[in-house]
């Protein structure tokens, strides 16, 4: 008879080891709220085509596509940029003779042009600095949201240049060749009220618009209730910071740090125009604003108050007290220019003719064959930028 087997050793620090989740696996398993889902699929064109749309409002005359293609590496499309191109003909005007040229539409060139006012981004720009701890804030990072902000194209000489009583730009000791920018009012005469104190059921509570067939158990009840209680630091206070960097803190002190990373994204996204804003743009303010928690978690363990879309791999969080049925509660100008340059990219080609190749009138085909609500998934597999397809 064979001698058994000895028993296998494991380490007891294995043992002990618990599972971790990763961030992948922690954005799959959200709930679903379609909606969103729809609106954010929507935006995919848009977004990346916007190194694009932004190059050729840079320059007054229409631009050739080889030298476009040298300045834009892009893959706008797994077949190509020319057929992305002639995929929305409401957007871009393609112009003989070879080589061809490219420029933007009247259309879309007018909706493009909506921005705010001077007075108004000076506002913007003034709340978005007080947020900060220290009243201060990259400018390469504001350059990644003035979208978002609706800044105007020459914000840096037409805002910040020309409020001089508010704005400062000051070299970045930090980081060579860049710079910062300082808010140099007095924080005393400043008496901003956050935008959650217009919805706020409770002191201390945030509106809550959970998603449909979220469910709702009694212990998160209980959970949901205790964190609306929960006291914090608004946005626009002064926060107390950690007593000597320690990074071993309470639970109760972790909860507050929490909900006032809570309170600033809110505050953020109140900010925008359309009250979205890509993940990874709004992180790099973490720092500056003092937010001590992952960014990533706070949107997603808080589904009442933001939705977190993954479209087009990249994470898009919106606010959901600022939609009502995939629209805004209170539109402006600018997010109305650019919810109709929207409808001009998902209308593609229809309506236009068979000017186009078969493969794209096949493509436009398919998506008249679905509902107005099903398009907006259905282009999502051919219309994303250079971090989809790496073939």
């Amino acid at each position: 008879m064979p001698p058994l087997p000895l028993p296998l050793r494991v380490p007891a620090r294995l043992l002990h080891a618990r599972g971790k989740t990763t961030a992948a696996q922690h954005v799959a398993e959200r709930h679903l709220d379609h909606t969103f889902e729809r609106l954010a699929a929507a935006h995919l064109p848009l977004v990346a085509a916007s190194p694009l749309v932004d190059a050729l409002r840079a320059s007054p005359e229409p631009l050739a596509l080889p030298d476009l293609a040298r300045r834009l590496p892009l893959r706008l499309h797994r077949r190509g940029p020319l057929h992305f191109l002639r995929l929305f003909p409401r957007v871009f005007s393609l112009r003989a003779p070879l080589p061809l040229s490219l420029s933007l539409t009247p259309a879309a060139a007018g909706l493009l042009a909506v921005a705010s006012s001077p007075a108004g981004a000076a506002r913007t720009l003034h709340r978005l600095l007080a947020m900060s701890a220290s009243r201060a804030l990259p400018l390469r990072a504001v350059f990644r949201v003035w979208r978002e902000l609706a800044l105007p194209d020459d914000f840096e000489d037409s805002v910040v240049a020309g409020h001089p009583h508010l704005f400062r730009l000051a070299p970045n000791p930090a980081e060579p060749n860049t710079h910062v920018l300082h808010l140099v009012t007095d924080p005393a005469a400043e008496e901003f009220i956050p935008a959650v104190e217009k919805t706020r059921p409770d002191r201390y509570a945030f509106k809550l618009q959970f998603p449909p067939g979220f469910r709702l158990t009694k212990e998160y009840r209980k959970k949901v209730k205790e964190w609306q209680q929960l006291p914090y630091a608004g946005p626009y206070e002064v926060a107390s910071l950690r007593a000597g960097g320690s990074k071993r803190v309470s639970k109760l002190a972790r909860r507050k740090m929490e909900k006032r990373a809570v309170g600033i994204a809110h505050e953020f996204l109140s900010l925008t125009v359309e009250k979205m804003v890509e993940v990874e743009k709004f992180s790099q303010f973490r720092k500056w604003f003092g937010i001590e928690v992952n960014v990533r978690d706070v949107f997603l363990d808080h589904p009442g108050i933001f939705y977190l879309s993954a479209k087009g791999k990249r994470h898009t969080v919106f606010l959901r007290e600022a939609y009502e049925r995939g629209k805004l509660v209170e539109p402006n100008e600018v997010s109305e220019a650019r919810a109709k340059l929207v409808e001009l990219m998902l209308l593609r080609r229809r309506g236009l003719g068979n000017a186009n190749s078969s493969a794209n009138m096949a493509s436009c085909e398919t998506s008249d064959a679905k509902e107005s609500g099903d398009n907006f998934v259905e282009h999502e597999d051919c219309l994303l930028d250079v971090e989809t397809y790496e073939q």
